[in-house]
């Protein structure tokens, strides 16, 4: 799912619903989500609601049937899913009003920081998750105030039709037109996705690559310049970025893991290059506030668990980061997911992104201000 802040377009964990929503029903999901009666019922156990925001579609229908419900069988506790595509917005005038209606709702990684610190979170109930949960999950990305429920990837993804087998496997193939000709495709909206492949591809170690700072920046915008005029369509939707390439208009572009994955299981003959790929998280919250709190820790814990992570993963498809999960999903699917290749990650600084600089404006929207400009040259 992916990130954005209030005043960006629709990204990576929204504007790649489309697809998804298309997919979802069509992908196919075992009943893993629903083995479930074993399940420490003393600790989450309960009665009445938990209200959660959802992204709607057939994502969330296959979410009802391989995580709610499951949830509800087992605990006696009622899911309510509101439907909507934006669930900041909504959650500070939540809390600015003094009147908080949900209970659970999915946060970008850029937006976090700052609500979090305003205080619209309460801590994650951690004694409530069962020792596969906690082993499996990275502590790294065990919030104080939240989790993330998907983690999601920007890959190199290539056309196979045309490389076979002998496709690019770095960030610098994907620069280097003349081993690899052909057309390019990169993400408009977000500036981030195109930076750091850049960086990558102009020799900047992995672990070197946050702070982004304003000579980084510099020099991934003279990198950029290399590979504008090999870009024969910006993307702007997950969706959009697969079928450009299954219909031959790229031979290799960004994508989201999640389109790649749909396209990939549905037979197109699409590479996916996992080297140095740009990661980030959407977190699940419980709102401060909100009036079934101790029902929504519940479900949180719930969620982690393999088994019921695997069915989350299936419904998307995006992963959580219980790698424990990996042993409940399809052979097939394993090595297409992120969570299959922690070492050839990089995690987003979503703190940085959320620091103010100087000027009063966060070192995202900095970013953004100057990838629009370099944009419209």
């Amino acid at each position: 799912m992916s990130d954005q802040t209030n005043t960006a377009p629709k990204t990576s964990g929204l504007d790649r619903r489309s697809v998804l929503r298309a997919a979802a029903a069509a992908m196919a999901i075992p009943a893993v989500a629903r083995a479930t009666a074993a399940f420490a019922k003393e600790k989450l156990s309960g009665s009445g609601e938990v209200v959660v925001f959802v992204w709607g579609g057939s994502t969330t229908e296959a979410v009802r049937k391989n995580v709610f419900e499951p949830f509800t069988s087992t605990t006696g506790i009622k899911v309510s899913d509101v439907v909507g595509d934006i669930a900041e917005p909504q959650v500070k005038a939540m809390n600015q009003a003094g009147r908080v209606d949900w209970d659970i709702a999915p946060i970008q990684a850029s937006t976090y920081p700052a609500m979090s610190q305003a205080g619209m979170f309460v801590p994650i109930d951690y004694s409530l998750w069962d020792d596969e949960s906690i082993e499996g999950v990275p502590k790294a990305v065990r919030m104080k105030d939240a989790f993330p429920v998907i983690q999601s990837g920007q890959v190199l993804a290539y056309d196979e039709r045309v490389f076979g087998k002998n496709g690019p496997k770095n960030w610098a193939d994907f620069w280097n037109v003349k081993a690899f000709p052909g057309p390019r495709g990169l993400y408009a909206p977000i500036g981030k996705f195109s930076i750091i492949p850049a960086l990558l591809a102009d020799g900047v170690a992995k672990t070197d690559i946050w702070p982004l700072t304003d000579d980084k920046i510099d020099r991934a915008f003279k990198k950029l310049d290399e590979i504008k005029p090999h870009v024969a369509k910006w993307w702007t939707s997950g969706g959009e970025s697969g079928q450009l390439l299954v219909n031959r208009e790229y031979v290799m572009t960004t994508a989201y893991e999640a389109t790649i994955i749909v396209l990939a299981r549905q037979g197109a003959p699409l590479g996916m290059v996992w080297d140095n790929t740009p990661v980030n998280y959407t977190y699940w919250t419980v709102l401060k506030g909100g009036p079934n709190n101790e029902n929504a820790q519940k479900l949180i814990a719930f969620v982690n668990r393999a088994k019921i992570a695997a069915g989350w993963t299936l419904s998307l498809p995006e992963p959580g980061p219980n790698v424990h999960q990996l042993q409940y999903l399809p052979s097939d699917l394993v090595p297409l997911l992120s969570i299959s290749h922690p070492d050839s990650l990089i995690i987003e600084d979503s703190a940085w992104l959320g620091t103010m600089r100087p000027d009063g404006k966060t070192n995202y929207d900095h970013i953004q201000e100057r990838w629009l400009a370099w944009r419209a040259r």
